[in-house]
Order: C-alpha cells, then sequence, then structure tokens
C-alpha cells in the first residue's frame, strides 16, 4: 500500500503530459503556462517535501501519510473543474501540498519495515519500479480518458487509486515516528519555495519578456538571494529543514546531484514528445499515450535490475550508466529532430531515455537513503524526492524555455508581414498549438503556408532543447563516475 502514493505521483504526471495539447485547445493555455501546470506542483512538493519529513518523523508517518493523500486527493478534484489556467495552476500547487506531506513517508516507512539493506534494495527496487507502472498507465489511460470524456478526468482518476491507497494503510500499515525528531522549519519551507518559484519564473517568463529583460534579470536575482538566504538560514537554524552538513559525505551528495540531473532530462523530454507527439505527427492523446509505453516499459524493467547491479557492483556504475544512457538518448532526439522526424527515428532515443532512468532512480535512491542512519529516514527519502522534483522542474523549464526561445525567433519572422490581428500573432507565437489553431481559423494558402511553418519551427526549437538536455545528463554522468562511491562506508562501532 506505500507504494500507492508513488503510482498516484507517476500517473498523475504522465496522464498530464499527455493531457497538454488538450490543455492548449480547451484553455488557450500557451507554453509558457503549459510549463507552470507541470511546474507549480513540483515547486511546491520540493519546496515542502523536507518539511514534510520532519512532521512525518515527529507526529508519526502513517498519519502524515494518510493526511497528504487526502489533500492530494481534493485538489486533484478541484483541479479537474477548474475553469481557467491561472485556477488550474492553484490547484496543481494544492496537490504539490498534499504529495510533498505523503512522500517522505513511504521510503522512511519502507526502511523502517524492512531493516536487511538487502531486503531494503529489493523493497527500494519495487518501490522504483511502482514509478515505471504509474508511467505505463498513464499514458494509456489519459487517452482513453480523453478519448471518452471532458480533460478534468485525467485528475479525476486519482480519487478511487487515493480511496485505495487510504483504505489498505490504515488497515494494513503500522505507525512509526522518531520521538527525538527536530521541530519542523516552515521558515525554511518558505524559503525553498519563494526562491524556487522566483528563479522557474525568471526561466519560464524569459522568452516571453527576453532574456536580458530587466523583469526576468531583477526575478532572477532576487531568487537567488533568496537561495543565499534560505542555506544562511538552514546553517544557522537550530532545527533547519534540511541539515546541510549531510552534503559532506560523498555518497549522500553525488547521489543526490545525480538523481537530479537525471531528472532534468526524463522531464524535459517527456514534457517536449508529448506534444511532437499530438502537434507535429498529429496523433491522437490515445495514439500518443500508446507510444510512451516503451518508455515506461524501459522504467518498470530496468528498475528491479538495477538493484541486482547494485548489490553485484555497487552504486558507482548503474548510476553513471544510468545517466549516460540518458545523456545518448535525448543526443539521439536532437540529431533526428527535423520537419520529416517520425515516431521510428526518435524511438531509439526514447528507450535509452527510459533504461537510464531505471538504472539511475532506483540506485541513486538507495545510495541516499542508506547513507543516513534509520532515525533520519524521512529526511533522507524526502531530499531523494526534492533532487528528483527539483531536477524534474528545473528540466521542464530550462528545456521548455529554450524551445520557445528558438520557436518564437523562427516564427517571428514569418508572422511578421502577416495580415493578423494581434491577439492571433500572439497566440501563434505562444505555442505550437496555439499556431495550429490560428491556422486552422485561416482561409487558403495562407493558413497553410502558417501550419507548414509551425511544426518545422517546433522541432528546431525540439533540437537544441534535446541537445542541451543531453548535455546537462552527461555532466551528471562525470558526476556520478568521479565522485559517487560504489558501497557506503562501514558504520563506526
Amino acid at each position: 500500500m506505500l507504494c500507492v502514493s508513488i503510482l498516484v505521483v507517476n500517473l498523475d504526471n504522465t496522464i498530464l503530459n499527455v493531457a497538454l495539447p488538450t490543455l492548449v485547445r480547451k484553455l488557450g493555455a500557451s507554453s509558457s503556462q503549459l510549463q507552470w501546470i507541470v511546474d507549480a506542483y513540483a515547486m511546491v512538493y520540493a519546496g515542502l517535501l523536507l518539511v514534510g519529513g520532519s512532521l512525518a518523523d515527529r507526529f508519526g508517518r502513517k498519519r502524515l501519510f494518510l493526511i497528504g493523500l487526502t489533500i492530494f486527493a481534493g485538489g486533484s478534484v478541484s483541479a479537474a473543474f477548474s475553469g481557467s489556467v491561472a485556477t488550474l495552476i492553484a490547484w496543481r500547487a494544492v496537490m504539490g501540498a498534499g504529495a510533498a506531506l505523503t512522500m517522505p513517508a513511504t521510503l522512511s516507512l519502507i526502511n523502517d519495515l524492512f531493516r536487511d539493506p538487502h531486503e531494503r534494495s529489493r523493497a527500494i527496487g519495487l518501490w522504483a519500479g511502482t514509478s515505471g507502472l504509474g508511467i505505463a498507465i498513464g499514458p494509456i489511460a489519459g487517452g482513453v480518458l480523453l478519448a471518452h470524456f471532458w480533460w478534468g478526468s485525467v485528475f479525476f482518476v486519482n480519487v478511487p487509486i487515493v480511496a485505495a491507497g487510504l483504505i489498505g494503510a490504515a488497515l494494513l500499515v503500522p505507525e512509526s515516528s522518531n520521538p527525538h525528531a527536530a521541530r519542523p522549519d516552515p521558515v525554511g519551507g518558505l524559503l525553498s519555495i519563494v526562491s524556487l518559484g522566483l528563479i522557474l519564473w525568471a526561466i519560464i517568463e524569459a522568452p516571453t519578456h527576453g532574456w536580458g529583460s530587466a523583469g526576468v534579470l531583477g526575478i532572477g536575482f532576487a531568487g537567488l538571494a533568496a537561495l543565499a538566504v534560505f542555506v544562511i538560514w538552514e546553517v544557522r537554524c537550530e532545527h533547519p529543514m534540511l541539515d546541510l552538513g549531510l552534503f559532506r559525505a560523498r555518497r549522500f551528495s553525488a547521489a543526490t546531484s545525480s538523481v537530479a540531473l537525471g531528472a532534468f532530462g526524463l522531464f524535459g523530454a517527456l514534457f517536449v514528445q508529448t506534444q511532437f507527439l499530438q502537434f507535429n505527427l498529429r496523433l491522437s492523446a490515445l495514439q500518443a499515450g500508446v507510444r510512451i509505453l516503451p518508455l515506461a516499459a524501459m522504467i518498470a524493467l530496468a528498475a528491479p535490475l538495477s538493484t541486482l547491479a547494485v548489490r553485484s557492483i555497487g552504486s558507482k556504475i548503474p548510476a553513471g550508466a544510468g545517466l549516460l544512457f540518458i545523456a545518448g538518448g535525448l543526443w539521439w532526439i536532437s540529431r533526428v529532430s527535423d520537419a520529416s522526424t517520425t515516431y521510428a527515428q526518435i524511438l531509439p532515443g526514447m528507450l535509452l531515455v527510459g533504461l537510464g532512468a531505471g538504472l539511475l532512480i532506483p540506485t541513486a535512491t538507495d545510495a541516499i537513503v542508506g547513507s543516513l542512519p534509520r532515525a533520519d529516514a524521512a529526511v533522507g527519502s524526502a531530499t531523494n524526492g526534492v533532487s528528483i522534483q527539483v531536477g524534474g522542474a528545473l528540466g521542464v523549464a530550462v528545456i521548455g524555455s529554450i524551445l520557445v526561445t528558438r520557436y518564437q525567433d523562427v516564427m517571428s519572422g514569418a508572422l511578421a508581414a502577416a495580415p493578423l490581428p494581434a491577439a492571433a500573432k500572439a497566440a501563434a507565437l505562444g505555442s505550437i498549438g496555439g499556431a495550429l489553431d490560428v491556422a486552422a481559423k485561416l482561409p487558403g494558402a495562407f493558413g497553410s503556408e502558417l501550419m507548414g511553418r509551425a511544426g518545422p519551427a517546433f522541432m528546431s526549437g525540439s533540437a537544441v532543447a534535446m541537445g542541451i538536455g543531453a548535455a546537462v545528463a552527461l555532466a551528471g554522468a562525470l558526476v556520478a563516475f568521479a565522485a559517487l562511491p560504489s558501497r557506503p562506508r562501514p558504520p563506526r562501532p
């Protein structure tokens, strides 16, 4: 029953990715708004995850697990009935708060229930494999729901899964806590949300306002300043949300860095490829979901195998190889991305990304949780979740913004002399979905010409963005090979 939370979180993410083109058509969302719909969840999730870990340790892991699932379900229902993009973004943030209370409890409960290191590795492998299951189910479920119901059904589907998790956890999962846990650190949580939110705003809004504009630079520097204040607060706080001293351990710091850089590439790739499948290849949501399955299947297959590899050869090689596979997959996609790209051409890259994520995530998770005392398990598991969510949020923001910048550069010339109202030009520049919608309403050859320019502009942006993602994943591989110890240090007597 503990795995149901990770199932819901990943199910929600993959369903949402498949639904992004539908949100463009139904709510008129621009590319930057799509990034916020994805990242509002990740921003609050990452910002409160460590607070959730300390709350779980102090007040009971099972209790926080149940409360978090309830908040997540409430946010899902409200998101399903949102009438605007702004409302949907707000409820996605509420869902992130629920997930932040739920997720730290899962790995800490697993760490408490499975005391033997080999059993814990198998349990974590199952936990990570459930991530692949959620990714696998999400695209198909989203496609089926969007084919028969309104777009809000992709959020409403969380409710029965959460209900099953609540009942099962209440009946089967024992309560555990750390009676000596430190007090929660709400100031640290607020500072982390503010700093990440400002940095994400600067990155996501840069294509619209200009990368060198005063607003983008000012808010970006404000985000970095808030991050510096967060670090100072955590160093001086008597009960910090995140004990920065943990990062002195090479195994802990290298594993968190590796999984964050891998999530950067994985989340960014999913954000781009679901739009490519539906906007460029003109597939339905269900057809796109089916074509995401190979990536999800590779994650589900590789995750349990990674635990065997860790047991045999340690953490360094599986984690480093996973990041190399992600980098290779993104590089492959960047090389084949042009106006004539087909699904068969990008499939090898998607398979490599899935294989790499399946090797990396459980390996890094086991390294992070296994490097800490059992009493700090909730904080360790929360730090692992923060790494994934921050890396993923930055991946969507950076890769998405690079794509949008390149797309707008190409499309600006095509639209400069076009006899279109300002609102229509803004919609066409805002996203490829907006351009296709405007083109469909234009008569004759001009509509066909606009439609013919939007696809190549998007693919040009995709090539640049995937190349950047590959470079980031490659940097992560170098970190893993250079700094991640293969085995944890033996405990002191």
